[in-house]
């Protein structure tokens, strides 16, 4: 199976509802985070990617039709010459409201997981991923600016790597009608996916830490 649609934008750009949308306009399963912490098979190739092995990007993606978020979105310049008929969904979000939104779920997760009571296979997951794309990413993600920096480094590279013929930069605000214009499907009546707020995010870990 190949990947049609290619995530590109960082986490906390509307990345989970991006993926409910993507699913209900028939481009699912689509891959995200939520994947490698529910899917058995998923760690196992990202270990790999993490410590920069050779990877069969058709099997790390096998049974997926689409991919957001990350650890998917830290490789969208391997994947989109792996799947060169995948179109790109690019997600951004004003650079402060991303920052906020990182701030208090991921960024806070990367600082506190050592010390949370976690499952080990989702410690086991933190460790492939804080090693590898937070440290790759981010000088040093606590920090606003260089978060930002780093955050609007990417916006700047997809722009500039992707034709603009396969790319959409898509603000979930924006709702249905672009991605649905880009992706040559009708519009649905049912409204746009909103969801993952920080508290839906820290309900995968069992609440957010103090």
């Amino acid at each position: 199976m190949a990947l049609k649609v290619i995530g590109s934008g960082f986490g906390r750009t509307g990345t989970m509802s991006t993926k409910q949308a993507l699913e209900q306009l028939g481009f699912g399963p689509c891959h995200h985070m939520i994947e490698v912490m529910e899917n058995p098979a998923q760690p196992a190739y990202w270990k790999s990617i993490a410590v920069g092995e050779q990877v069969d990007w058709v099997a790390v993606f096998d049974g997926y039709n689409a991919q957001v978020d990350w650890p998917g979105a830290a490789v969208w310049e391997q994947t989109t010459v792996a799947f060169p008929d995948a179109k790109v969904v690019h997600t951004e979000r004003p650079e402060e409201v991303w920052w906020n939104s990182f701030n208090g779920t991921i960024g806070k997760f990367f600082t506190t997981a050592p010390t949370l009571d976690l499952p080990p296979h989702i410690q086991d997951i933190f460790a492939t991923m804080s090693a590898w794309f937070a440290k790759d990413t981010f000088d040093d993600h606590t920090d606003r600016d260089a978060a930002i920096a780093a955050y609007r480094r990417n916006n700047q590279k997809v722009r500039a790597t992707i034709p603009s013929e396969r790319l959409l930069v898509f603000d979930v605000a924006e709702g249905w009608e672009p991605l649905c214009r880009f992706l040559e499907v009708p519009v649905p009546a049912t409204p746009f996916p909103r969801t993952h707020a920080r508290d839906e995010f820290w309900a995968h870990f069992g609440g957010e830490p103090a």
